[in-house]
């Protein structure tokens, strides 16, 4: 199952990621970095749900934002 968020959704998730989760987004996009190698994005949603006490919601948010940061240091 695959929820569509818009640019201000994916937004105003991310803002409130530390406050919900109590760890800094960076922190959560490093751990993102340091967990398994996986292609596809929802085995990366599920791998989060799986190793931390996140929603789906949020699980998405950070790795939407993980991919969306890796393309911008590949592009940019």
């Amino acid at each position: 199952m695959s929820v569509e968020f818009s640019e201000q959704t994916h937004r105003n998730m991310i803002g409130r990621i530390p406050e919900t989760t109590g760890r800094e987004l960076s922190d959560w996009l490093r751990t993102v970095d340091d967990g398994p190698s996986l292609f596809r994005f929802e085995e990366k949603v599920s791998w989060l749900l799986g190793a931390h006490e996140l929603s789906y919601g949020q699980a998405k948010a950070i790795i939407h934002e993980h991919d969306l940061r890796r393309a911008a240091r590949k592009f940019g």
